[in-house]
């Protein structure tokens, strides 16, 4: 007589493992798209903010304002920290970010302002 086993091992044809990689795979899979959305948008806000310095750098511009504002910077870099600390993220990480951004809207700020000296509308490259 020939007995048969079936092992609660192998439902389907899956062991225990490779249902656990599947499950890790699809979890991963979630988490990554999650991801993706929220880099998509944080691109969308960086656009939307980058929009508004612009329009802040032509304003100086017209009122020969120089580009950077040190205290404002000072007091947004404070800021961001404390919001940084109450959304439990790394306020040095946040601080390093803001300050890569600053760096990039004075940059603008500048071209903006060479532009308007020489009669041009658009900041140069």
């Amino acid at each position: 007589m020939t007995t048969s086993h079936t092992s609660d091992d192998n439902v389907n044809g899956t062991t225990p493992a490779q249902a656990a990689d599947e499950a890790v795979r699809a979890e991963l899979s979630r988490l990554r798209d999650s991801i993706d959305n929220i880099d998509a948008a944080v691109v969308h806000m960086l656009a939307e903010r980058f929009k508004c310095t612009q329009q802040v750098g032509h304003l100086k511009a017209q009122h020969h304002l120089p580009p950077a504002d040190p205290s404002r910077e000072s007091r947004q870099i404070a800021r961001l920290r404390e919001l940084a600390e109450s959304a439990k993220l790394d306020p040095a990480f946040a601080e390093k970010l803001l300050n890569f951004i600053i760096a990039e809207v004075i940059r603008h700020h500048e071209s903006i302002a060479d532009n308007s000296l020489i009669g041009g509308d658009a900041p140069r490259a």
